[in-house]
């Protein structure tokens, strides 16, 4: 799983319901939700 700082909680959490992206930048994006309050979370992970 992919850990991500959740902006509500002011923590790390393990995303739910996880899928990647590519930004228009050509940079690899994890999104999914914080499991504690259902806010977006994103990580960006490198280059594709």
């Amino acid at each position: 799983m992919v850990k991500a700082r959740c902006m509500r909680c002011r923590e790390q959490v393990e995303m739910k319901d996880k899928t990647e992206k590519v930004t228009k930048n050509n940079l690899r994006r994890a999104a999914g939700v914080c499991p504690k309050c259902g806010t977006k979370v994103s990580r960006i992970l490198g280059k594709a």
